[in-house]
Parts: C-alpha cells; sequence; structure tokens
C-alpha cells in the first residue's frame, strides 16, 4: 500500500453516501481537508453505509449506486489508494460487532442528550424515530475506536460525538485495562462555511427544501452557472464581506477566495465599482473551472466499476487487518471466551 507507514499519526473519518453527489459544503468542509491528510497521516476513510440505512425506508439499489457514487468522488476529488485507506463500512463487519460492545458501555441519558438526535425528536416525534437513530452515535464511537485512531477530523458541529468516543474510550480503558486510543478532535480551523445561495441564512445542505441554492460536485457547468447568477443578494450595490448585512455577497465571496486561494479582502478591492453580475459571473467561472477535473475524474471511475470495486476491496481487507487486532482485544478485554475468527 504505497509508503503508508504506522509512524505518521492515524485519522479516521467517514462521509454518507446519501445523495447522487456531495455539494460545495461538503467538499470545502470535509473532502478537501481529506486529501490533504493522506500526506501526513495514516489515514482511513469510509463511506458509511450503515449509517445511511437509519434514516428509513431507503431505496436498496439506490444506496447502492449512491456508495459507489460516493468512494468514485473522494478517488475523483484526489484520494490515492496507495496512500490512503478507502473502504466501505459494511465490507468491515467489525464496525457492527464493535458497537454493540459499546451500545453496553453506554448511558441511556447520553446517547439522549445527542443534539442531533433531540433535533429528530423534536421534528418527527420518537413513534417515526428507528432506533438506529439513537444508537448510531454509538456506531460512530465503534468506527473511530476500531482504528485506534489518534485523530478524528470533523467541523465543529461534530465536536460532541468525539467528546462521547473519548468518555466511552476512557471508560473501557478503565473498567477493562487499556485497550484504546483516545482519540482527540482535529477540528478543521481553516473551513469556510458555505450557505445555501437561495438561502443565505442556512448552511448548504442536501437536506435543503429546494437545490436551488446548493451546487453539487457533479453538477454540469450550466446548472453551476445558472445557480450562481441566480444567487440572492441585497438590495445594494457594493461588493464587500459583511455577514450580518450582505450574508449572499458574503458567500460568494466566500467561495470565490477558497477556491481560487485569493484573498477576500483583495477581492473586494478588484471589485471597486463593479456591479453584482460581474461577481456572480467570475464566482460561476471559479467554480466551473475548480469542479470539472473533479467531475470528469469520478466520470471516469463510475464508468469503470470493476476497478472501483477493486479499490474498495483492497481498502477494506487493509481495514479489516487492523479492526481485527482492535475487535480481539475488546472481546477479550470484556471476557468473550476466545472463538475461531
Amino acid at each position: 500500500m504505497g509508503d503508508m507507514t504506522s509512524d505518521r499519526p492515524r485519522v479516521l473519518s467517514g462521509i454518507q453516501p446519501t445523495a447522487d453527489s456531495f455539494h460545495l459544503g461538503n467538499y470545502l468542509g470535509a473532502v478537501r481537508q481529506w486529501v490533504a491528510l493522506q500526506e501526513t497521516h495514516d489515514a482511513f476513510y469510509c463511506v458509511v453505509d450503515l449509517h445511511a440505512i437509519t434514516i428509513q425506508p431507503h431505496d436498496p439499489a439506490l444506496l447502492r449506486q449512491r456508495t459507489r457514487v460516493a468512494a468514485a468522488q473522494l478517488l475523483g476529488a484526489g484520494l490515492d489508494p496507495d496512500n490512503c485507506t478507502l473502504f466501505v463500512q459494511s465490507h468491515v463487519p467489525q464496525h457492527a460487532e464493535l458497537a454493540w460492545v459499546m451500545e453496553c458501555m453506554a448511558g441511556y441519558g447520553e446517547a439522549a442528550r445527542m443534539t442531533q438526535f433531540k433535533d429528530r425528536v423534536a421534528r418527527y416525534g420518537t413513534d417515526k424515530i428507528g432506533v438506529g437513530v439513537f444508537t448510531y452515535p454509538i456506531l460512530q464511537v465503534a468506527d473511530i475506536l476500531l482504528y485506534q485512531a489518534n485523530q478524528v477530523p470533523v467541523g465543529e458541529d461534530q465536536r460532541q460525538h468525539v467528546e462521547l468516543t473519548r468518555d466511552l474510550a476512557q471508560r473501557f480503558n478503565s473498567r477493562f485495562g487499556e485497550t484504546f486510543v483516545v482519540p482527540e478532535p482535529f477540528i478543521i480551523k481553516e473551513t469556510a462555511k458555505i450557505v445555501d445561495l437561495q438561502d443565505p441564512t442556512a448552511k448548504m445542505s442536501k437536506s435543503a427544501e429546494s437545490q436551488a441554492g446548493v451546487v453539487d460536485v457533479l453538477d454540469n457547468p450550466a446548472s453551476i452557472e445558472k445557480k450562481l447568477k441566480r444567487a440572492v443578494t441585497d438590495a445594494e450595490t457594493e461588493i464587500r464581506f459583511d455577514e450580518v448585512n450582505k450574508p449572499g455577497v458574503s458567500n460568494l465571496l466566500t467561495i470565490a477566495s477558497t477556491l481560487s486561494g485569493t484573498a477576500v479582502a483583495d477581492l473586494e478591492a478588484s471589485y471597486a465599482g463593479k456591479g453584482y453580475g460581474a461577481l456572480k459571473t467570475d464566482v460561476a467561472e471559479i467554480v466551473v473551472n475548480y469542479l470539472t477535473p473533479i467531475r470528469e475524474r469520478t466520470e471516469k471511475w463510475l464508468a469503470d466499476e470493476d476497478t472501483l470495486d477493486k479499490v474498495l476491496s483492497a481498502g477494506a481487507v487493509r481495514a479489516r487487518e487492523v479492526a481485527e487486532q482492535t475487535l480481539v482485544a475488546a472481546y477479550d478485554a470484556v471476557g468473550f471466551l476466545p472463538g475461531p475468527r
């Protein structure tokens, strides 16, 4: 597997295959950092299909397709299978096996306090929510602990999940002996917050009512241009960064700055005396130029499913080797009789 060595700190991160494309927010918030981290870390990246079935009912054929699309996009964005371990969660049965042990370590109140669970209950009521929605943060704990990850790259909104992981790892270690590395959150500082083009008060999200404000990584150039040219701005004419009074314009400047590497202040100066139309046209061009090669590489991977599946199989084999060592140690620690594995 290339030059992956154990002296690098290890990271584990996962992404859900619940959409036909990642959007610009996912890409800038997670995937772009993953590509950079594979150079400095022993990186394990997982398409979390077990997590994708917590919301029922789901369509099995669509899940299969979206799992491949997610993996192909990660490769298209620049993950190198010789430089990181890319795999599908359900290909590594140890995730579900360790999750049960960790569920037995977790308190009911602890799980009930998780923000996303409380949000779902508020939105749908308890009758419409499956047990998986309640316990998935504990599966996430198992995802991380299986690989003895030193760090977990997360946005600020996921910090609570890493805290739960730390709490359960420490509880297990103090009860049964040192078994798990207690991971640190690797908070991605540089992440630009990308908001919805039609509703600049909301972050860009696949669950948005309308997709008109969401730029997908796999959108064709015409669609990207249309969405950006229709982006909501404000009644003023001045192009300046002001998230409170000018969230739409600020979002366009953030996107342009993040993708082009030009500082926001320099962009502001370059648009002195120009109108919003010029800004939108330029941002559309920057986004199209940035995403087109990713889309083309993704399409190439999707056109060759055999090769894609081989890459995922090889990743699963390496992930299983690491996961199995951890699981055997955890099973032994809790007092399970050793059996054939």
